[in-house]
């Protein structure tokens, strides 16, 4: 190929380890009161989330040291595998219920979410075919239906379990791919009005969601049922202050506030270390999504620019929409902050996701 090969950027690498530093603090210091009312260990959740951090830092090291067009080779076979455990997860008996959402594949604590993985899948397949096809891209019918509709099929699938928050990521992620594939801007219009009308089928078809809706709105009409989660939150955030309460010094997570140690760490984060430290992690999400466009806009050729384009994208739709919750911009919706909140499959993908993104940087031209 004649590909000259560098060391990978550095300024990718710093904020992922910091963030997952912070996360490892803030998992430990969330989670304690919970851990050790429900499984007698304050230790628990950080014993698991040190595990899951190895085990993903380790994958982010084997990634990054990949040549990154082996995934080009593999990318329909990873589709394949994703969409079966999408399928088989939905089967009682085999998957698993956790939160209300038939999401993992699993025996006991441990276990994996299929959903997770697709969207590591759908990125991978979306940049192989777009790259393939860019000059059909601003063809309707030949160009860009075939990536929606197989990005459609997935968020079905994972819309099944049911997992919005997902599902929204997966499709914010592979939007972004279509787009900056050349995709005509009137075409996504279109369908963006479509896509519109669905999400708002969705949420009449399932009170919960409406409720969920009307809780965002105003959490005070109903705040021990549907706006209880968003209350519980503000009330972390508000008394943070500048500098916080202090790191272990969270009142909330004395089983006020649902899901400390997951969906609403970042609620944690700014109680105890206050508005600094809140923007301290802003901050670092900022520069890895920086330094990952950098390396999408000089990667050597279209495939490792999608990829790279793709896996920005879903690190920050998803950082958006949990901190959209946890400060009350979004209606509630069950999803983790990238490399910090507690949970084995998305800490996994995301540092095996950035080995990948290091890789490409490599190649940097």
């Amino acid at each position: 190929m004649g590909k000259s090969r560098s060391a990978p950027d550095i300024w990718i690498i710093i904020p992922t380890l910091l963030l997952l530093t912070i996360g490892i603090i803030m998992v430990y210091s969330a989670s304690s009161v919970l851990a050790f009312r429900e499984f007698g260990d304050s230790l628990y959740y950080l014993k698991r989330q040190l595990i899951f951090a190895v085990l993903g830092i380790v994958a982010m090291f084997f990634t990054m040291n990949v040549d990154y067009l082996v995934w080009k080779k593999v990318a329909r076979i990873t589709l394949f595998v994703c969409f079966f455990m999408l399928i088989i997860v939905l089967i009682p008996g085999i998957g698993v219920v956790r939160g209300g959402a038939r999401s993992w594949l699993g025996i006991g604590a441990f276990g994996i979410q299929p959903s997770e993985f697709m969207k590591m899948g759908m990125i991978l397949y979306l940049s192989k075919l777009l790259s393939e096809n860019q000059s059909k891209i601003a063809q309707f019918t030949k160009g860009l239906l075939p990536p929606l509709g197989i990005m459609g099929l997935a968020f079905g699938l994972i819309m099944l379990q049911p997992d919005l928050g997902t599902g929204a990521v997966l499709v914010g992620a592979s939007l972004l791919i279509i787009f900056i594939s050349g995709a005509r801007l009137l075409h996504l219009s279109y369908l963006g009005m479509i896509g519109i009308a669905g999400f708002i089928g969705l949420i009449i078809a399932a009170p919960y969601r409406l409720k969920r809706i009307t809780a965002f709105l105003d959490p005070w009409q109903d705040p021990l049922g549907a706006g209880y989660q968003s209350i519980q939150s503000l009330y972390a955030i508000g008394p943070g202050g500048l500098v916080g309460l202090g790191l272990g010094m969270s009142r909330q997570k004395y089983s006020y506030l649902p899901e400390p140690q997951t969906d609403f760490i970042f609620s944690i984060i700014a109680e105890e270390l206050g508005f600094i430290g809140g923007t301290l992690v802003l901050l670092l999400f900022t520069i890895l999504v920086w330094r990952g466009m950098r390396a999408a806009i000089t990667a050597p050729d279209t495939f490792a620019s999608l990829i790279a384009v793709g896996i920005i994208g879903m690190i920050a739709v998803q950082v958006i929409i949990n901190i959209g919750v946890v400060i009350g911009m979004f209606p509630v919706t069950g999803i983790t902050l990238p490399f910090i909140s507690a949970g084995g499959s998305s800490l996994t993908l995301m540092l095996t996701s950035v080995g990948i993104l290091l890789n490409i940087s490599r190649y940097s031209r």
